[in-house]
């Protein structure tokens, strides 16, 4: 029998242009838009409208899938359509990452044990420190004389010191041994002893105090790390898996650097290795993810990130997001003479001057405010005709009044004038050895200029601008707006940082205007031009190649070659050029000038003095209760067991969390947060700053990793999931972000739903669909939706408006999908 076949006709497949073309009108909600018109320039739209237009392309599903990246760098139908065929596809090559098995389930009743058994062990804590405060007092009290007293109180402090440091090492060799690479579920009783060691790692005084000291290479050495000899870390952000973590002789690793040896993915805690050679320079803001390794000499630039399985060979420079190999060198500071002698007589200098000088001012002087409050208060007692209760909480008003105006006077007089005296002995531009008494004078600058608690205190008012200038930034001619800074500048040398006229700045920028080698260290001046606008977690180093009227946007990697950028927007690592602005951040610039800005100023002013005398309030009363509860826990030690009294002093911790929690919540039902878009001078807009200034970010992170976390941000007006694992997230609008069942939000990862540039404020919604993972460091902003199971890498940064299908991988500064 035979057969005839029939040719089949084919199919027309339709026009890229022509496809591209319908989805875009639809988007604009035009009849028809020309292959030719430039997105932005002749369309009028906006980045949040190309992010609607990527996610319909990629939903048709008859054509490449767009990015981002593709629409700023090809910004017409035409062009975008000749990219999207040029790009030929490539096999995809699985990294570590994606060769992970499914998610790890997780339990509901291990989910309830771990948050038992890490209050239990909150308790224990406190009640060893109870007994420590209480038999050091008393013996330090029992001293005959005022010399052998305060002797005694250096000794005491010394011992506790150093059993505090002591602690984290013995119960990592004791829960934990050498760790290994491999999996720990979460809410085991594995990850419950992981949780532990990692507490105690992280709030150590020795990765407090020692940063940048050749005692903080010996305090890791002790955790277990391999570390060779000449290596400096500046960064605080504590590793916890040590055994894991291999450092060459000569390495640097700048501030913010993040190399935990660990992650958070789909139900698990995930630990491997990161391999460093000799001489390798790792940047501010960056990331190393587990299993990566850079060759000897290597280099990665700031605000870059290492991905799972990447590998820096030997002597190349990269950077970016994902990483990838550059021209640029990151380390331009010449060497100088700094020898095992200098290194080790600054660390021995640095450790006699915490035991002998810090320590004791520290204890004595809360122990002599805590004394002169008893006495003051039982004075006061008759007069009142308060009881012993009276007493207490008298004492606790003098004692919190003291400790927190008083220090926060003190604290701002220091930062002051301490600066201004010490500046003159740095010279600008002048190389000098570490471990010196320049690099002393240096690091007390630094330290001095970047306490948080006055940047939240000023930020987001005109009085940022005149705080700022007191610390010795050069800032005139000042073009006031009321939102000239956010509530989050770091810097290495006030007076060595230029902020040009017209600038505004959001959260989070850091002016590295200085540069380090293993062996030397020297200042710069950084200027940023007039008339920029900087987003969120910019890290601009001195020689950023950037001048007047530039865009840069959040996460941006500030280009350190080239032609000097102006009149332009730049984003992404590495950056690349889009438009400075769009017509919908213009429609509120008739209210940037004029009497409308005269008017609009003097109204913000007014707010946001109510806001400073409210943070101010809330704060102070904050203390209250901690005072109130640490005191009471004194007072019953030896009237009740002392179970009862280290319950008190571990509630104090405790109730300044919920206390701030419903402050904040407070605020929210006064003025629900809705999505808008609106002028920095409309009183929405205030509301919000102030929901800034008062929000718990720092109480918050004291319980990472805990059940607890999660019922926080309930408190706050989130909708959280069951068995949510938060190992340190920050979420500035809680009120309008969603997070699924079982979602895995990793360290100091961001979900930001809003969005300020220039003078225009915008927020929206986000949400996080179920099981899914967001990177460590990863910032997730505002109309974002992630489908269930979907996975945002380390270091990306998804942009307003995306859709990410589920179970999809994304990653990148800007985020595409993997």
């Amino acid at each position: 029998m035979t057969t005839t076949s029939f040719p089949v006709p084919e199919v027309a497949r339709p026009d890229p242009e022509t496809v591209l073309a319908e989805v875009l009108a639809e988007v604009l909600r035009v009849d028809r838009v020309s292959v030719d018109s430039h997105f932005f320039d002749d369309l009028g739209a906006d980045s949040l409208v190309m992010a609607h237009f990527c996610a319909r392309v990629r939903k048709r599903g008859n054509l490449p899938p767009v990015s981002m990246r593709d629409v700023y760098q090809h910004p017409t139908i035409r062009r975008l359509a000749a990219a999207l065929a040029d790009a030929a596809p490539t096999p995809a090559t699985p990294s570590v990452s994606a060769a992970m098995e499914a998610p790890t389930p997780t339990r509901t009743r291990e989910y309830v044990l771990c948050g038992t058994l890490q209050a239990l062990f909150f308790l224990a804590y406190s009640y060893a420190a109870m007994l420590a405060i209480e038999a050091g007092y008393t013996w330090v009290s029992a001293g005959s004389s005022a010399a052998e007293i305060c002797l005694r109180l250096v000794l005491a402090s010394s011992a506790v010191f150093l059993v505090v440091c002591g602690v984290p090492i013995a119960a990592k060799w004791a829960l934990v041994g050498r760790w290994q690479p491999g999996q720990i579920r979460l809410w085991s009783l594995a990850y419950v002893r992981f949780w532990i060691v990692k507490t105690l790692v992280r709030s150590s005084p020795a990765a407090r105090l020692f940063i940048g000291n050749p005692l903080y290479v010996l305090y890791l050495r002790a955790l277990g790390a391999k570390i060779g000899p000449g290596v400096v870390i500046f960064s605080r952000r504590v590793p916890v898996c040590t055994d894991l973590l291999t450092i060459g002789a000569g390495t640097v690793i700048r501030r913010e650097a993040v190399f935990n040896g660990y992650r958070a993915q789909a139900g698990r805690i995930e630990t491997g290795p990161v391999r460093l050679g000799r001489d390798v320079f790792i940047g501010e803001r960056s990331v190393l993810d587990i299993y990566t390794s850079m060759g000897d000499g290597a280099q990665l630039g700031h605000a870059s990130a290492l991905s799972p399985g990447q590998a820096v060979p030997q002597g190349e420079r990269w950077h970016g997001s994902p990483a990838q190999r550059t021209d640029v060198n990151y380390v331009r500071v010449p060497p100088a003479r700094c020898g095992t002698l200098r290194r080790a007589g600054y660390a021995a200098a640095a450790l006699l001057v915490v035991l002998l000088l810090y320590l004791p001012f520290v204890e004595g002087g809360a122990s002599l405010a805590i004394g002169a409050a008893s006495s003051l208060a039982q004075a006061l007692e008759p007069s009142v005709g308060a009881g012993a209760l009276g007493a207490l909480f008298i004492e606790a008003v003098i004692l919190s009044l003291v400790a927190f105006f008083g220090l926060a006077l003190v604290g701002l007089l220091l930062m002051v004038a301490v600066p201004r005296v010490l500046n003159p002995f740095i010279k600008p531009d002048t190389v000098y050895p570490l471990y010196g008494f320049h690099d002393v004078v240096h690091r007390a600058i630094a330290r001095l200029g970047n306490l948080k608690f006055f940047t939240f205190l000023f930020g987001d008012s005109s009085y940022i601008v005149h705080y700022l200038q007191w610390l010795g930034y050069h800032l005139s001619p000042v073009e006031q707006t009321g939102s000239n800074f956010g509530i989050e500048v770091m810097h290495a040398n006030p007076f060595l940082c230029s902020v040009g006229n017209g600038t505004m700045v959001a959260d989070g920028l850091i002016l590295m205007n200085d540069e380090v080698s293993s062996t030397s260290f020297r200042v710069s001046r950084v200027a940023i031009g007039p008339d920029n606008f900087l987003g969120n977690d910019v890290t601009y180093p001195a020689g950023g190649r950037t001048g007047r009227n530039v865009l840069l946007g959040t996460k941006v990697m500030v280009p350190l070659d080239g032609e000097i950028r102006e009149g332009v927007g730049l984003l992404g690592a590495p950056c690349f050029e889009i438009p400075r602005t769009v017509e919908r951040d213009t429609q509120f610039d008739h209210l940037r000038t004029g009497e409308a800005l005269r008017r609009g100023l003097a109204a913000k002013n007014r707010y946001n003095l109510r806001t400073i005398g409210l943070f101010l309030f809330t704060r102070w009363m904050a203390v209250f209760l901690f005072a109130l509860l640490y005191l009471g826990a004194l007072e019953l030690y030896d009237v009740l067991p002392h179970v009862v009294s280290a319950a008190c002093f571990a509630a104090s911790l405790v109730v300044t969390a919920v206390y701030f929690t419903l402050v904040e919540r407070c605020i929210e039902v006064l003025r629900p947060l809705q999505s808008t878009i609106c002028s920095i001078y409309d009183p929405d807009f205030w509301a919000v700053e102030r929901r800034w200034k008062l929000h718990p970010i720092h109480y918050l992170h004291a319980f990472d990793g805990t059940p607890f976390k999660n019922v926080l941000w309930r408190l706050m007006g989130a909708r959280i999931g069951r068995r949510v694992f938060d190992d340190g997230t920050h979420i500035p609008e809680p009120a309008l972000t969603a997070i699924g069942d079982e979602c895995v939000l990793n360290y100091r990862s961001k979900i930001q739903c809003h969005s300020q540039e220039d003078g225009t404020f915008k927020c929206d919604r986000t949400t996080i669909g179920a099981r899914c993972t967001i990177g460590v460091d990863a910032l997730v902003h505002y109309g974002v939706t992630m489908g269930d199971g979907s996975e945002l890498a380390v270091d990306s940064f998804l942009m307003k408006g995306e859709d990410v299908p589920p179970d999809a991988r994304w990653g990148g500064n800007p985020a595409r999908e993997r």
